[in-house]
């Protein structure tokens, strides 16, 4: 995921969803105090996952750095498949559809995880 290309890339607007929509001037202020920010999170959070996924024990803090790389991850590539509220589920013959519900399922357990599930 390149966050470089930032909130004028297509693929990545759900990431970069606008603070003010209705507000051009307050939504480039906006943009200029927190996207910066916004980007060094979503990159340390990618740098955590990287860094431990071969890991057999995380500590909660590693744990929520995987919870937001997961979810930047599939809003990244649930925009590129148009992924909808309406999908009923992955179509088994599209890899890409599948990895979704897979990092979904991986999200959902990262969050029982979290949450002091089993």
């Amino acid at each position: 995921m390149a966050l470089a290309s930032g909130p004028g890339d297509a693929s990545l607007r759900r990431l970069f969803p606008p603070a003010y929509a209705l507000d051009a001037e307050a939504e480039e202020e906006y943009r200029q105090l927190m996207g910066a920010d916004l980007e060094e999170g979503r990159a340390q959070a990618l740098a955590t996952l990287a860094g431990t996924a071969d890991a057999t024990e995380l500590s909660e803090e590693q744990l929520q750095g995987w919870l937001r790389a997961l979810n930047d991850i599939r809003l990244w590539l649930g925009t590129v498949l148009d992924v909808s509220e309406n999908e009923s589920g992955p179509d088994p013959e599209d890899p890409a559809h599948l990895l979704y519900y897979a990092l979904t399922a991986l999200q959902g357990y990262v969050i029982d995880v979290l949450a002091g599930g089993d």
